[in-house]
């Protein structure tokens, strides 16, 4: 056993080693000032720990912020920036970087007086206070939020050049929260109460009909996320959790909740977050998010700058579904197929990390991922989703995309047959 130990010690030593000379290609510069001088940092006292009260990201990392593209909407109120995908890693976005889409501007408001109230077809209705809310038992969940119009741009062709842009519609954070069916079973839910509708409290009044079934399974009230109180433009103080579903039903700033018996087809599922087909019929009820992946590195916003040998490829990928066991990917445009490696947590309807290592030998580059979930659906290529789907939505594309990349380095994106 001892021998066998030692073997497999030199195997690893061995390739750690390899490893290690390939990427080291810069080695030692004599005379480098990075080395030789003393910096300024080295040489001074820095703040001290009440400089600070609220951490923020170093000014080296200035960079790193969220971004909208102004011609996708007519006015900020009602709009969205994205997350920059192509600068995190893991599967935790940090709160200041969660993507935002609102309605009707960002709502202030005090939980002091905000109330959630719960009426229609219930035994009881009920009216709950922020400290109310926080006597119920409480869970912490890892999900993604995803945007149904996420990627939406790309149905007919290739046109933002960036990740931050193409998928930057999503984040994935930690809730902290109650399940709705805690609530619900307070209330006492009437036989005839099939559908729930969630408001909010911003001046849209946003509402969206989300059947029973979904309320009591894995709903939740949420009032943290990643430890801390929700964000004002994540619906502080309080938002509906909506698992694996399009993110404009996790209504912001939520106030009330009413039980019915049919779903009410207001102004958001019946003008926006329908899909249409290409003879003109719509998709009704296409709450799931579908399982989907991107390479967030290499990309238009983080080309290669090392240039030739070892190259990190890394993305994310999710789906509303379940987990995802398997991520593909390739280097030449779908010809050949590897097996990323997942490194992390696998939770259900999170986002999971993906790395593919391999040598660049300076040749162009045609990359793409492509995500297996769960329950074995893999994820379409574009042609394969608009032969089903045609061109005319905007939401749900969760189609394989592509990244060319040079022999500079530099990468685009594009669309290939």
């Amino acid at each position: 056993m001892a021998e066998n130990n030692t073997t497999r010690r030199s195997f690893l030593k061995a390739g750690l080693t390899g490893a290690a000379a390939t990427i080291a290609t810069g080695a030692y510069a004599e005379g480098d000032p990075a080395i030789t001088e003393i910096q300024p940092w080295m040489q001074e006292l820095g703040e001290g720990v009440d400089a600070r009260p609220y951490g923020t990201p170093s000014p080296f990392e200035k960079h790193v912020k969220r971004r909208n593209v102004e011609w996708l909407t007519a006015d900020p109120v009602s709009s969205v920036n994205f997350t920059p995908l192509h600068e995190l890693d893991g599967i935790i976005t940090p709160n200041g970087l969660c993507f935002e889409r609102h309605h009707a501007g960002i709502a202030e408001v005090d939980p002091a007086v905000h109330r959630l109230m719960i009426n229609g077809l219930v035994e009881k209705e009920l009216v709950f206070t922020m400290q109310d809310l926080m006597r119920f038992p409480r869970e912490n969940r890892v999900y993604f939020l995803e945007c149904a119009a996420n990627t939406g741009m790309e149905w007919r062709g290739a046109q933002l050049n960036g990740c931050q842009f193409t998928h930057g519609m999503i984040h994935n954070v930690m809730y902290t929260g109650v399940p709705l069916r805690y609530i619900l079973e307070a209330a006492g839910v009437k036989p005839n109460g099939k559908w729930i509708l969630p408001e909010g409290a911003d001046a849209s009044g946003m509402t969206r009909s989300i059947p029973i079934e979904k309320a009591l399974d894995d709903c939740m009230v949420a009032f943290k996320m990643n430890g801390e109180a929700l964000r004002p433009e994540q619906g502080y103080p309080v938002r509906l959790v909506v698992p694996g579903w399009e993110g404009n039903m996790w209504v912001k700033w939520l106030r009330r909740i009413e039980v019915g018996d049919q779903p009410w087809h207001h102004r958001e599922e019946t003008s926006k977050y329908t899909d249409l087909f290409k003879d003109g019929r719509a998709r009704r009820f296409t709450w799931e998010m579908d399982a989907k992946s991107v390479i967030t590195n290499p990309s238009p916003q983080a080309p290669i700058t090392h240039g030739k040998g070892h190259t990190v490829i890394t993305g994310v990928a999710w789906s509303g579904r379940g987990t995802i066991p398997r991520v593909d990917v390739t280097i030449d445009g779908g010809k050949n197929w590897q097996k990323a490696r997942i490194s992390g947590p696998s939770f259900d309807k999170s986002m999971h990390r993906f790395y593919f290592e391999f040598d660049w030998d300076g040749r162009e580059l045609l990359l793409q991922s492509r995500a297996h979930d769960s329950t074995g659906y893999v994820q379409p290529t574009k042609n394969e989703l608009r032969k089903v789907r045609g061109e005319n939505s905007i939401y749900h594309n969760n189609s394989i995309q592509t990244w060319y990349v040079n022999e500079k380095g530099v990468a685009e994106n594009v669309e290939i047959s």
